[in-house]
C-alpha cells in the first residue's frame, strides 16, 4: 500500500495543529474517516479534508508535503510507525513522542521533541529554541529517545533534560543543557554562552568550545575516559558522524557547582 500523504492545500492560510494525525490514531480508519477528522487552526475547527489533499492508505507511513512549516504538533504523542515531513516543521514537532521515527526534511520550530520519552527524531536542517525542552510551567524536558540535528540548534537545547540523547552536527545557541537533570547532549560545533547553567547531572560534549563557561564549573583537566569511547560508538550506532572529536582526550569540567554539581562538560583541551 502507498503511504498516507497529507498535502496542504494552496488556498489554506494560517497555522494548523496536526497533532491528531499520527500512525496510532489513524490506524484502521478509512480514507473518508481520515478526511473527516477535526483539526484546529487557532480556535477554528476544520476537517482534515478541508485543509489537506489526502492520498494513500498506509497509516504506519505518514507523509506531510506542501507548506509544512505552518504545521504544528507533527508527531505529537507518536508511539509507532514513521512520519516524514518534506520540508520544515512548525512548533512542537515530536512533543511527548514515545516511539516510532519522525524525519524532518528541513528545519524544525521551537520545542521539537519536548518531553519525548522514546523514538527518534531526525532533523535535516536547523532546530529552533528549547530543543527537547519543557513548555512554560513544566518541570521536566526530554526523558528518553534520540534527537539528531544535521544543522544547528537554538538556545537552551536540552533544557531540563532527564534522559536520552541530543546530537547537534553544527553549533548551538546560548545555555545548551540549561538546568539538565541527566541525559546527554553532544554539540559537534561551537556552543554559545554558559552551557550547562545550573545542571545537576548529565553530560555535555562540545566539539569546538563555548563562547563563555560559568565560573561555577571546576576544571578537572584533560582526561582519557573509556566512557567517551562508548559514547562515540553509541553515536555511530545512531548514524551520527563525530569526525575526530573522540580520537584524543578531552578536558572535563565538573558542575554546575551552583546546583547539585554532578554534571560534566567535555571540550577539547
Amino acid at each position: 500500500m502507498s503511504a498516507l500523504t497529507f498535502t496542504l492545500k494552496a488556498g489554506f492560510t494560517g497555522r494548523l495543529d496536526v497533532s491528531a494525525l499520527t500512525p496510532q490514531r489513524l490506524s484502521g480508519l478509512s480514507p473518508d474517516q481520515v478526511k473527516r477528522l477535526h483539526l484546529y487552526a487557532g480556535r477554528e475547527r476544520v476537517e482534515a479534508g478541508e485543509a489537506f489533499l489526502v492520498r494513500g492508505r498506509e497509516a504506519d507511513d505518514i507523509r506531510f508535503t506542501g507548506d509544512t512549516g505552518r504545521l504544528d504538533g507533527i508527531g505529537h504523542e507518536m508511539t509507532e510507525g514513521a512520519i516524514a515531513v518534506e520540508g520544515d516543521a512548525g512548533s512542537q514537532a515530536g512533543r511527548r513522542m514515545r516511539g516510532g521515527e519522525l524525519t524532518i526534511g528541513g528545519g524544525a520550530g521551537p520545542w521539537a521533541g519536548s518531553q519525548m520519552t522514546g523514538g527518534r527524531i531526525a532533523i535535516a536542517g536547523n532546530a529552533g529554541d528549547r530543543l527537547g525542552g519543557p513548555l512554560p510551567g513544566e518541570m521536566q524536558g526530554m526523558a528518553g529517545g534520540v534527537i539528531a540535528v544535521a544543522g544547528r540548534a537554538g538556545q537552551r537545547a536540552g533544557e531540563r533534560m532527564r534522559r536520552g540523547l541530543i546530537a547537534v552536527r553544527r553549533d548551538a545557541g546560548d545555555h545548551a543543557g540549561y538546568r539538565m537533570i541527566a541525559g546527554t547532549v553532544v554539540v559537534l560545533g561551537k556552543a554559545g554562552a554558559m552551557p550547562g547553567t545550573l545542571m545537576g547531572r548529565g553530560t555535555l560534549v562540545i566539539g569546538k568550545g563555548a563562547a563563555a563557561l560559568s565560573p561555577t564549573f571546576a576544571d578537572c583537566g584533560v582526561q582519557d575516559l573509556a566512557f567517551l569511547g562508548l559514547l562515540a560508538r553509541a553515536l555511530a550506532g545512531e548514524g551520527i558522524e563525530t569526525g575526530g572529536l573522540f580520537r584524543k582526550p578531552l578536558r572535563r569540567f565538573a558542575g554546575d557547582l551552583a546546583a547539585l554539581g554532578k554534571g560534566e562538560i567535555f571540550m577539547p583541551g
